[in-house]
């Protein structure tokens, strides 16, 4: 399980931060003391940085941190004009967002950092479409911080048409998908399927977003 360190002076934000991350499985602390923030950063994979801070600000703290860890710092700032964001890829950061921003967003870049960091799967495998954020491992959404829960079957169409996204995919290969099997199944049960997620996907607030076309399959 990966740990995050927070280090932002907005206690609302941080909060926030903290709530939507922890529902995809983070742990998640944030500094009190902004005296000591190169102190708290040894047990943590991934540190989010502010640049505004008390004392000393974020550039100190990340060029602190670069003198005895490697870990990944993802900078969190509403200072984004050029030169922010220039300084503080050139003090360590290895990504920078720009405040405000989505919190989304914010799950699938700490997602990728942390892959292409450690080379093994995060244990939090997700998938980013249209404002959503597909959680492939618990088979799980996520829409506007509602998260929602899928069955096996709902969890496999959606996984099928998001990795294809922008591509019509046939009845006849979501159903492999579903069964595993080149064995006739009744496209009724493909059908009853496909309307549940849909009206899933609704009543989260999803509209419209697996389209039908006709006499080719489905699109998202």
């Amino acid at each position: 399980m990966h740990k995050i360190l927070l280090v932002e002076d907005d206690l609302v934000i941080a909060q926030s931060i903290k709530t939507h991350l922890e529902k995809w499985g983070y742990v998640l602390d944030y500094v009190t003391d902004f005296s000591k923030v190169v102190e708290n950063t040894g047990e943590y994979t991934l540190v989010l940085l502010d640049i505004c801070l008390p004392f000393f600000n974020g550039y100190h703290w990340c060029t602190e941190i670069r003198k005895k860890s490697n870990i990944p710092i993802i900078f969190l700032s509403s200072a984004n004009d050029k030169m922010s964001i220039i300084m503080a890829i050139n003090m360590g950061a290895d990504d920078f967002i720009a405040k405000p921003f989505d919190l989304q967003l914010l799950t699938t870049k700490i997602s990728a950092l942390l892959r292409r960091t450690y080379n093994f799967s995060t244990g939090i495998n997700v998938i980013a479409h249209n404002g959503l954020v597909f959680n492939i491992n618990d088979a799980t959404f996520l829409f506007e911080d509602k998260k929602i829960e899928l069955t096996k079957n709902e969890h496999r169409i959606l996984k099928t048409l998001i990795e294809n996204k922008g591509c019509v995919v046939s009845r006849g290969g979501i159903m492999e998908q579903l069964w595993e099997t080149d064995s006739y199944i009744d496209e009724n049960t493909l059908t009853v399927n496909i309307n549940r997620l849909r009206k899933k996907l609704a009543n989260a607030g999803v509209c419209d977003y697996i389209k039908t076309k006709k006499g080719e399959g489905y699109i998202v």
